[in-house]
């Protein structure tokens, strides 16, 4: 029985000396140690002979198991670090061949224009205030003299919540939300960005675009302060000596009400199809705060006077970089974003 253990031991360590592959130690590892292995065959045979040959017997198998699973183990280690040895020499690394190209991103244009107008009007001393896009009734229509059923709110038909609450329309509210927490501090120069949304979907118009509001109020404030404002707005974002004027418009929140248009960026005012041949492109609506609007912030507009002026970013964003349809500034199509 001694000599067979013995047997199995010198053909195994054999076997496992001329391993080249991890195949042949598992199949070391099975033949010698498995279930049906050659060790397992032979410890079924000591149940004939006496309990001082079993013990003896069992106690030499058992200890030769060890041994060869312990080398099994250490020859398994030593291939693998064999391996991994060939595989760096075989996959050397050129390092004069060019690196794999990096894809750099660009801000969204909607992004760029919105910066741009924020630094020219901090740059004017304003500041940028923020406001809720789910909205009270109250501030997107009533305070901003706009009470139930009347006609001016059909101009901006929204999505509501419910009686009181709708997804704003405009980020006009945030006037009244700043006189109230000012009042009676003076002065007021803010501009506010953001998200706003109507029932609106065609080439030109969104359910959701950006806008951006802006609000002065001090003592003596004129139309010709919002006009002189305005202007040189205009000529700071399109980098041009452009041409501009105003034209009486109306805005329940604002009293006088003008548009105000620019000499077209695409024609010079020659008059083009981009301009419809007018030579005029309009850019934004503004006016002197109505008087009932800033008694719903807690002025005196015996006292207190100031302007106000909204504009959608898509809007000047089509015209600086001369785009026909406002959707594709929500399309995600590379090829228009790369030109950005």
């Amino acid at each position: 029985m001694l000599s067979k253990l013995s047997e199995i031991k010198d053909r195994a360590e054999k076997i496992l000396q001329e391993a080249d592959s991890m195949e042949k130690l598992n199949e070391l590892r099975v033949k010698t140690l498995g279930r049906k292995g050659e060790i397992t065959v032979l410890l079924r045979t000591l149940k004939d002979l006496s309990p001082e040959i079993k013990a003896q017997m069992g106690q030499a198998a058992n200890q030769f198991k060890m041994q060869l699973e312990e080398m099994i183990n250490q020859k398994s280690e030593e291939l693998k670090q064999e391996q991994l040895q060939q595989r760096l020499n075989a996959e050397k690394i050129d390092v004069t061949l060019p690196g794999m190209p990096f894809m750099r991103g660009s801000k969204h244009p909607l992004t760029r224009v919105s910066e741009e107008i924020r630094d020219v009007f901090i740059g004017m001393g304003f500041n940028v205030a923020e406001g809720p896009e789910i909205e009270l009734d109250y501030y997107n229509f009533e305070a901003l003299n706009m009470p139930r059923n009347h006609p001016a709110r059909d101009m901006q038909d929204t999505f509501y919540i419910n009686d009181d609450v709708v997804v704003r329309t405009h980020t006009s509210p945030v006037q009244v939300r700043t006189m109230e927490k000012m009042s009676p501090h003076l002065p007021i120069r803010i501009i506010v960005p953001g998200k706003v949304y109507r029932k609106d979907d065609d080439a030109t118009h969104s359910p959701m675009f950006q806008q951006v509001e802006g609000l002065v109020l001090d003592e003596r404030i004129t139309l010709a302060d919002l006009k002189g404002t305005l202007m040189n707005f205009a000529r700071e974002i399109f980098e041009a000596d452009l041409k501009v004027r105003f034209r009486p418009s109306y805005f329940p929140f604002t009293e006088p009400s003008a548009e105000m248009d620019i000499s077209c960026v695409n024609c010079r005012g020659v008059g083009c199809r981009v301009c419809s041949h007018t030579g005029w492109l309009e850019i934004l609506g503004a006016g002197m705060v109505n008087p009932r609007v800033l008694e719903y912030g807690g002025y005196d507009p015996e006292k207190v006077t100031g302007f106000a002026f909204g504009m959608g970013i898509e809007r000047i964003a089509m015209l600086k970089y001369g785009i026909n349809d406002l959707r594709l500034f929500f399309d995600n199509d590379r090829r228009f974003l790369q030109q950005f």
